[in-house]
């Protein structure tokens, strides 16, 4: 299963790098599709615009395919107090670091499956693969992108959400474990979570579904990811290992705090939805406020402010570092070398 895949997908190495909004670049995605594994974009934090200059831009920069990732959340209801709590918690620090805090919050990005602007750049643009994270688009917009012989590829955290991506007539499914940095792929937020390791997550998956799995969670190394192989998943997708590359977006207090920072938590005061975040001063806040956090993608339009806020008042703890839980093996190198070392170690090369 594991080499019909990788041939499917057209790579050398069974390996992915992670779609991670915000990280990303054109740039990052070619370097490590033109190295033999497959290069992501996030994009689902843009709108049509940024996603097709995105994809043409890769596009430029190399001729293997790669793959673009989409939110497909639930656009929020319009829920003004729940917003002026939201900032109401927030006001004290966001008045400290100079900002002004606003009269309410933005849904400052719409979801996939209701944004008809961005699949039509994605069918006319047809990158060779898309990912989906948070949920499935409607059956229409399936059809439609299989259509245009796209891969698609949806992210898991349980049994049940694999056998709905399955249902769906996804080709392959991300096995999102507890370790994974980020936001959790979990379909609902609100609902019951087993928090499962990615190892046990991918044993779960095996025996439900026959779809191709790629493990995601805590991978850092070739060794690691030949761990997941030998446990049967046909690829291993890796995020917080790309983010010291000189070709991520990243800034140097993240990739600084990679090495420093003591661990990661999940927390979802920053976006709104549970996402694994370096130790800051954003994690210090989980738990203060329970109750108090807006819907995603709302509480996040808040969360931008304080980050440019802090930034412009030069106080560093306030940045947005997603980050898995084996962020300390981070390496600095570009990221061509990154998959060579990594297909090194896991003996692919």
């Amino acid at each position: 299963m594991s080499s019909a895949f990788i041939k499917q997908l057209g790579l050398k190495y069974p390996l992915i790098q992670a779609p991670m909004a915000g990280v990303t670049t054109p740039a990052l995605a070619a370097a490590v599709s033109n190295a033999g594994a497959l290069g992501s974009l996030g994009l689902g934090a843009g709108n049509a615009a940024a996603a097709r200059k995105a994809i043409q831009e890769t596009r430029a920069l190399t001729s293997k395919p790669f793959n673009v990732n989409f939110f497909v959340h639930v656009d929020p209801s319009p829920n003004p107090a729940q917003d002026a709590k939201w900032i109401a918690a927030l006001e004290p620090e966001l008045t400290r670091l100079g900002g002004t805090p606003p009269k309410n919050l933005k849904t400052i990005y719409a979801s996939f499956a209701s944004d008809s602007d961005v699949l039509d750049v994605v069918l006319e643009e047809k990158p060779p693969v898309v990912s989906f994270h948070f949920g499935l688009p409607p059956s229409g917009t399936i059809k439609k992108l299989k259509e245009k012989g796209i891969v698609l590829l949806a992210s898991a955290t349980s049994v049940d959400e694999a056998k709905a991506i399955e249902k769906a007539g996804c080709d392959a499914i991300v096995a999102q474990g507890w370790e994974a940095g980020g936001h959790r792929g979990i379909f609902d937020p609100t609902g019951a979570d087993e928090r499962l390791s990615t190892l046990d997550l991918l044993s779960k998956l095996k025996a439900a579904v026959k779809l191709p799995l790629i493990a995601a969670g805590g991978i850092m190394t070739g060794q690691e990811a030949q761990k997941f192989i030998d446990a049967g998943a046909a690829a291993v997708q890796m995020g917080t290992a790309f983010v010291p590359c000189p070709e991520s977006s990243a800034d140097a207090d993240y990739k600084a705090l990679l090495l420093s920072a003591p661990q990661t938590h999940m927390v979802d005061v920053i976006s709104g939805r549970p996402a694994r975040s370096l130790e800051n001063k954003w994690t210090a806040l989980q738990g203060k406020h329970d109750g108090s956090v807006a819907d995603y993608p709302n509480a996040y339009d808040l969360g931008k402010q304080v980050v440019a806020a802090a930034k412009k008042k030069g106080e560093k703890g306030w940045g947005v570092c997603w980050s898995g839980t084996g962020h300390k093996k981070s390496r600095e190198m570009p990221a061509a070398e990154l998959v060579e070392t990594i297909a090194k170690e896991a003996g692919w090369a």
